[in-house]
């Protein structure tokens, strides 16, 4: 017999019991659909993870000023300023591995335009905090350097906040608003970037050169800057190094001796990002071991029924040994029932996985990301157990005696 024939003979046999061999691939079903569903949610997860750090910026390290103790109480890093507008200065022109530094001074505050008023995140900066965090002007422009120098009264508006002050279709740009009183031209409108991990709303601030936020908002400490020092490395490989490059820096600035403490900290996202994204990819992988244990039990099943369907068809083996069929037919047989079992529960669990993801993503308001070599992987991993676990029962029909066979009741 060709394959063909084979596959149509054990196609046969199959539908005679319609709901056995159903209940057979229901492991299967359950294994492959568990495995298609944990690993798409998984990377989904863990490709949400890098977007939340992605939009706070790229190869992103934040300086904070370092800490107080007063009475023998200790206060906590960002307690006392003692980062200096200096220490900015040699950050941009004396660490090879940093490609942007900025100041972060935030307040918060209210926003008035004519009839709305909004309180939200003011934050002083400098045109390089735009291009750290990746976050262009979808109207108008961002902050420059000239802003700066001259302490300029403009404002660059997130979209929350346009929202609330002059509605969602309203064009700010150009319009006036007041910041504690002060007259502000809005001179752009950010793109939107949506909410962090935390809720946060990223579009929820206003940004003003960090120069007219000393003079205008919050007063300096001269030449101490109160606020924190965001810092984008050249490259992502450059990020650790970097942070050693500003810590050596740092230390030798503030005459910090060997064995003492640093008196600022450094926070590196990206490790941060990695730290998460490695803590998704175990649990993804857990699950999906989980999941293959399923696979393993349809195994079991498959092996179980398959030497059910040897005992009671005994005497059609003899049958058709006895017309001239060779044991290698009679093993091809059963493995192929055994390899169409497996294969069709591989199949439908696909399908039944790929609903069951998009529903969860869809609840948890992540991405899906369906992998087609996982896919692939699936139907052959289940065709592995199919062949694996229906071997046995195979080899023991091929190796049954036609005479016994045929008296078999």
């Amino acid at each position: 017999m060709n394959v063909l024939q084979t596959l149509r003979i054990a196609i046969r046999a199959l539908r005679r019991n319609k709901m056995r061999s159903f209940l057979t691939t229901l492991g299967i079903i359950i294994g492959v659909a568990a495995v298609i569903a944990m690993v798409s949610i998984g990377e989904g997860a863990k490709a949400q993870v890098l977007n939340n750090f992605s939009s706070l910026g790229s190869n992103l390290l934040i300086i904070i000023p370092g800490t107080t103790t007063t009475g023998g109480v200790q206060g906590g890093f960002g307690s006392m300023p003692t980062m200096t507008w200096d220490d900015l200065k040699a950050i941009r022109t004396e660490v090879p591995t940093v490609r942007f530094a900025a100041p972060t001074l935030r307040t918060n505050g209210s926003v008035i335009s004519e009839d709305q008023n909004w309180t939200t995140s003011i934050t002083g900066t400098s045109p390089e905090y735009f291009a750290i965090r990746n976050w262009d002007a979808a109207k108008g422009v961002v902050l420059t350097q000239s802003d700066v120098d001259a302490g300029n009264k403009v404002v660059v508006l997130g979209q929350t906040v346009q929202t609330r002050l002059f509605g969602p279709s309203a064009d700010a740009v150009g319009q006036m608003v007041r910041i504690k009183n002060v007259p502000f031209q809005v001179v752009g409108l950010l793109e939107a970037k949506g909410q962090s991990a935390m809720g946060q709303d990223f579009d929820d601030a206003v940004f003003i050169p960090y120069s007219t936020y000393l003079t205008k908002i919050v007063g300096g400490l001269k030449n101490y800057l109160s606020g924190t020092i965001m810092v984008s490395a050249s490259s992502a490989e450059a990020t650790v190094r970097a942070q050693k490059q500003i810590t050596d820096l740092l230390r030798d600035r503030h005459h910090i001796a060997p064995g003492m403490d640093d008196d600022f900290s450094i926070r590196n996202l990206t490790e941060m990002a990695g730290a998460m994204e490695a803590g998704t990819k175990t649990l993804t992988t857990l699950l999906a071991s989980i999941a293959a244990v399923s696979l393993l039990v349809g195994g079991i099943g498959i092996m179980n029924i398959m030497l059910v369907s040897v005992t009671e068809r005994t005497r059609e083996i003899g049958l058709r040994m006895a017309v001239g069929a060779k044991p290698y037919n009679i093993l091809a047989q059963f493995l192929v029932e055994a390899l169409v079992l497996s294969v069709a529960g591989g199949v439908i669990g696909i399908g039944l996985g790929l609903f069951v993801a998009q529903r969860l993503a869809a609840q948890f308001a992540w991405p899906l990301l369906i992998k087609p070599e996982i896919l692939l992987i699936s139907v052959g991993f289940s065709g592995l157990v199919g062949i694996g676990f229906g071997l046995y029962p195979a080899r023991k029909a091929s190796k049954l005696d036609p005479i016994e066979a045929l008296r078999y009741e």
